[in-house]
């Protein structure tokens, strides 16, 4: 079979490899239809790593999937070939400390699609995954919608873990497809007015259309002046969406006393660094989104039934023999990309 496979910094290839078969009772051989290209893909493909996770080449990554089911194990009676799943990429071992505490996105022993040391990522022809990380699909939802469901329920989960948030007026700093399936969440959740900021127009433009009450291109803006003006009491919530220090800097500078702070976004660096006296003096809390913990039947359920619109989302599709287009494309940030989306 076909798979397109990170071979060094920067660099990617179309392989032929052994197409995989069912080893366990209760796995599922899926035909990728979809994959879409995730910022952490691109870190691996940039850096060939994410703190301890290493890349060793070669390596497919890609984890924002959807495909077909062609064949299941013996143990697999919700399945059958034919049907059309999301791929949940996440494989909790189900019995450690973290699983049994509810928190399977932190199992001691998972392992997640795409993750070097763990499992290969669904930038290929064919995958074989638990029956668990196949999710079906409504009829009435297209296999591109099911691939962005993934990073939308990070946005439902980061939302959740924030708290109440009716009425509380909020920023994101960050509007990349997280940011926006944060922005998601925040709404539906009720939130007050939801402030986003980026460096690229385009992506404002989209926050814009879906929500947003006010956008700022930190490029062109002082955001925390813009937002004194409009909020003198300051912010309740801001989550940061694009894992930068200066971002860091100003979601502190852009909160209340008590307010939250809640980083989603995945840094190219290994350590932040906060101001001690502005998180003393405000007694900020703190708080890592990790993943999506169990949000994504709910981030399938909201698009298929209308709630939200995601396919304004995707604003550059590549055929699978342009996987590396497309990687190039997100990695510099070019032609006002959000979601790059790959045709298996």
């Amino acid at each position: 079979m076909k798979s397109m496979q990170l071979t060094g910094i920067r660099q990617m290839e179309m392989l032929d490899v052994p197409k995989p078969d069912i080893q366990n009772d209760g796995d599922v051989l899926v035909r990728m239809q979809t994959v879409g290209v995730c910022g952490s893909d691109v870190h691996y493909y940039v850096t060939g790593k994410i703190g301890s996770q290493v890349v060793r080449y070669p390596f497919p990554v890609g984890h924002e999937g959807a495909g077909t089911v062609e064949k299941v194990g013996s143990a697999v009676s919700s399945l059958r070939a034919g049907d059309r799943i999301a791929v949940e990429p996440a494989m909790p071992c189900g019995t450690c400390d973290q699983c049994l505490a509810g928190r399977p996105h932190t199992c001691r022993k998972l392992r997640f699609l795409g993750c070097p040391g763990q499992a290969e990522g669904c930038l290929s022809e064919y995958i074989v995954i638990p029956q668990g990380s196949c999710l079906p699909l409504p009829a009435s939802m297209s296999f591109e919608q099911a691939s962005i469901s993934e990073p939308l329920a990070i946005g439902l989960y980061a939302a959740r873990l924030a708290g109440e948030l009716s009425g509380k007026n909020i920023a994101i700093l960050g509007s990349g497809p997280i940011g926006l399936s944060v922005l998601t969440g925040v709404r539906l959740a009720g939130a007050g007015n939801v402030y986003i900021t980026d460096k690229i127009d385009e992506r404002l433009s989209i926050s814009r259309k879906s929500g947003a009450t006010g956008t700022y291109n930190i490029l062109k803006q002082d955001v925390v002046m813009e937002m004194k003006k409009l909020e003198p009491l300051m912010l309740d919530i801001v989550f940061e969406c694009c894992g930068r220090q200066e971002a860091l800097d100003q979601a502190v500078d852009l909160l209340k006393p008590g307010g939250k702070l809640l980083i989603v976004g995945i840094p190219q660096f290994s350590r932040f660094s906060f101001s001690v006296d502005d998180l003393r003096r405000k007694e900020i809390c703190i708080r890592n989104v990790r993943r999506q913990n169990g949000c994504d039947q709910e981030a399938i359920r909201v698009i298929a039934d209308h709630s939200v619109t995601v396919d304004h989302w995707i604003t550059h599709r590549f055929g699978f023999e342009d996987g590396k287009k497309a990687f190039d494309l997100v990695d510099g940030y070019r032609d006002g990309v959000m979601k790059a989306m790959i045709a298996i």
